[in-house]
């Protein structure tokens, strides 16, 4: 099966669980399946004036769309036997939280350019985190996730002040192997 295929059977997978859950819950909605960067992408939508109910399944700050994005991965894996990549969107809030992201790392940036020190922003999960990268690399900058669990956060890097930072390391490492 080619990739593309095994991508749309995700979807369709998806798509039927999430519209069983629709059904359940008395929600109005409509499924849309798609692929993007090279991942399964179901989006929930409603038409002007649909169900307004439908914000309960993102929750604050996204965290109900998050954990139904999990249980629909879930879902997928039980049935093809291989983890999921899937993206869930609900009525457009990742797209605008995305936006909302990048403006955020574009400031980071910006401060980092102004500077030229390394910039680490406030905890994200990973989805934001995926954005603040995506961003900085389009900008030619680099960037690295560092702390553990809801701590994890993004560091921004002026490019040669990340690799001086590493090649460092990496001249220790060999004095320490020659001092052996």
């Amino acid at each position: 099966m080619t990739d593309l295929n095994k991508l749309d059977r995700e979807g369709d997978i998806a798509a039927d669980y999430l519209e069983e859950l629709l059904d359940i819950a008395d929600l109005d909605g409509d499924i849309e399946i798609g692929v993007e960067a090279d991942r399964a992408s179901v989006a929930i939508v409603a038409d002007d004036g649909g169900d307004r109910r439908l914000k309960r399944l993102i929750g604050r700050r996204g965290e109900a769309l998050d954990s139904l994005q999990e249980l629909t991965r879930l879902v997928v894996q039980q049935d093809t036997g291989e983890r999921s990549r899937l993206m869930l969107d609900i009525l457009g809030y990742r797209d605008n939280h995305r936006a909302h992201i990048s403006e955020i790392a574009q400031r980071a940036i910006e401060r980092v350019e102004e500077t030229g020190e390394p910039y680490s922003m406030k905890p994200m999960n990973p989805f934001e985190r995926k954005v603040v990268h995506d961003v900085v690399a389009e900008a030619g900058f680099f960037s690295d996730s560092s702390g553990t669990g809801h701590n994890r956060h993004v560091v921004i890097y002026l490019e040669d002040d990340f690799e001086s930072e590493f090649e460092d390391e990496d001249v220790d490492e060999d004095e320490e192997l020659e001092n052996e």
